[in-house]
């Protein structure tokens, strides 16, 4: 995949419950809706990638570690595993459960998951002694995560590059209405990525110009044109995944200068990062 992708809601490769988003060297992404009581693989661990899952209608229980420590996530929640963390997943109920399930990097998730676990994938059973501990995973509540405020557009980071491998960065943001948006830009090494929660996004992919409602999702590998607003009055609430993490670092300035930042601000700070203003 070179081009920008845009899926609507519910697009994507159907395998069974999983629907494949986008399968990168740098990321995969499937949203999978599980019905109650049904569970995930048996507990593994992985040795070279990151695998995690952010909530977005109903609960998961997670089992971690050598114990199995148990964790309930609702909404807006995510749980990052490291390598060599033991895990194991499924729905408690009552209702289905929506969510997304991360892999960074990608590990050949996608050949996975379209061989029905026949290719060769980085995941192995426990190891003895039980792997690392619970702890070392990231469980966070909606709520929780760094706050970093642009006047009334709020990004929260739920995790970055100082997180496991460093190989993923996750906001959810919340963007005001009005919003300009950063000038169009383009990376050389991130894959950039918008899935859209409430409200209705405005996008630019290369020479695309694009609106994104709930349920959309929207994958710009590196060297595309891209840019993103809310040119509406109501705000939009979307999920900004990039893969390696690092962004971050501009989005902890811009939140120092207070206030909405002006695009031009926004492109001189990004410029310390991987980030080309067009």
């Amino acid at each position: 995949m070179d081009e920008p992708l845009l899926l609507g809601p519910g697009e994507g490769e159907p395998h069974g419950v999983a629907q494949l988003k986008v399968d990168l060297p740098e990321l995969s992404l499937a949203e999978s809706v599980y019905e109650a009581g049904r569970r995930g693989p048996p507990p593994h661990i992985h040795r070279v990638h990151v695998d995690a899952f952010y909530v977005i209608d109903g609960r998961l229980e997670f089992e971690l570690g050598p114990d199995g420590q148990r964790f309930q996530i609702e909404p807006g929640g995510l749980v990052l595993v490291p390598p060599e963390v033991v895990h194991s997943f499924h729905n408690p109920g009552p209702g289905e459960c929506r969510f997304l399930n991360i892999h960074a990097p990608g590990a050949d998730f996608g050949d996975y998951l379209r061989t029905r676990g026949e290719a060769p994938f980085d995941s192995e059973d426990p190891p003895p002694g039980g792997g690392r501990p619970a702890s070392d995973a990231i469980v966070l509540g909606a709520d929780e995560g760094e706050r970093l405020a642009f006047g009334p557009t709020v990004a929260t980071l739920k995790a970055g590059v100082d997180d496991a491998l460093g190989s993923f960065a996750l906001t959810d943001s919340t963007i005001a209405g009005g919003f300009p948006g950063p000038v169009p830009h383009r990376h050389e090494r991130m894959v950039d990525s918008f899935y859209v929660l409430e409200g209705t996004l405005a996008l630019r992919l290369g020479e695309q110009e694009a609106i994104a409602g709930p349920g959309s999702y929207a994958c710009v590998p590196p060297g595309n044109a891209h840019t993103f607003s809310n040119p509406g009055t109501e705000p939009v609430r979307v999920l900004n995944l990039m893969a390696p993490g690092g962004l971050e670092g501009y989005l902890r300035e811009l939140a120092k200068l207070g206030g909405p930042p002006d695009p031009a601000v926004m492109a001189r700070i990004a410029a310390d990062y991987d980030f080309l203003a067009l």
